[in-house]
């Protein structure tokens, strides 16, 4: 890997916040974003963030270590807290974390993990810091085009798209009837449908900032499916993602980094859009294009958060 040309010291870049960074594309995204700034690194395993720390000041960058785990949200919290502590100057964030379950568990609260660790922590996270973020920053929050029930992919291999209730329900780990029959996929694409509709809300009530949602393709690998057997993870990673029409889709955790990396440093002013994994412009299923939708989302899941001891 190339050295990080930092034109800067560590007290004079800019820094940016990526969560889920220890692996896949969190990983890839760390190191390219190294580039331009300092990395806050937001991950729940102390000894992975210190490794990756290590790595990326062995190619001239600077990162920072905060443990959290975003499946819980008072984690979430005190995290946001030390973020801030630092006073660094934040210009980005990175809703990277996610995970895909298809044996569905619990977090402290007794809510499904998936729906807790891909909408719940992001939309804390986000929502403590917003206020400290200055004019301009970028927030990109990185979703799966699977929410979409009409998205070509995802069709043919059985899946439905999101299939949102409430936020409620989605936390007690219930969907819509008639979804997917492959396991974990409704959960995984409601919350991500939840992530997508909050990323174009948010850029709607803060204009101010740079607010906007990616998807970075299929990247077999990543671990996002890492408790699946070894058979899916096989068929997934060698079969189904080089055949048609999957192949298009296919991408890599370098190219993925290097299209979030692009979003996340842009000063184009652009907010309230949604990208494929070239970085090209999108729409998202027609519910979640829909404003009142989107409002829903946010409210119930204000709604929700609300009941949780801080």
């Amino acid at each position: 890997m190339p050295k990080i040309n930092s034109r800067n010291n560590p007290t004079e870049r800019k820094a940016y916040i990526i969560t889920g960074p220890t692996s896949g594309i969190g990983r890839a995204t760390a190191f390219e974003v190294a580039r331009y700034g300092t990395v806050v690194l937001v991950g729940r395993d102390r000894e992975k963030l210190d490794e990756l720390q290590k790595a990326i000041a062995r190619e001239g960058g600077h990162a920072v270590p905060i443990v959290c785990d975003l499946s819980d949200t008072p984690s979430v919290g005190h995290a946001a807290a030390k973020i801030l502590e630092l006073h660094l100057p934040v210009a980005g964030l990175v809703n990277n974390a996610g995970v895909h379950q298809t044996r569905a568990t619990k977090n402290a609260e007794g809510w499904d993990m998936t729906f807790a660790t891909n909408h719940l922590g992001p939309f804390v996270l986000t929502v403590a810091l917003v206020p400290h973020l200055p004019d301009g920053a970028n927030v990109v929050f990185v979703v799966s085009a699977v929410e979409d029930p009409e998205r070509k992919p995802a069709k043919i291999m059985g899946m439905r798209g999101g299939r949102y209730i409430s936020a409620e329900a989605s936390a007690r780990g219930e969907w819509k009837p008639g979804g997917s029959t492959l396991a974990g996929t409704d959960a995984y694409a409601t919350s991500k449908q939840c992530g997508l509709a909050t990323a174009l809300a948010f850029a709607r009530e803060t204009p101010r900032l740079r607010i906007c949602a990616v998807e970075p393709g299929i990247n077999p690998g990543t671990g996002l499916g890492r408790d699946a057997n070894i058979f899916i993870r096989f068929i997934f990673r060698y079969v189904i993602t080089l055949l048609p029409p999957f192949v298009r889709y296919r991408s890599t955790p370098k190219r993925a980094a290097r299209v979030i990396t692009k979003i996340l440093t842009d000063e184009s002013g652009k907010t309230g859009l949604y990208y494929d994994a070239k970085g090209q412009p999108i729409l998202g299923s027609t519910m979640v294009r829909n404003t009142q939708f989107q409002d829903r989302v946010v409210a119930e899941t204000r709604a929700l958060l609300a009941t949780v001891p801080h």
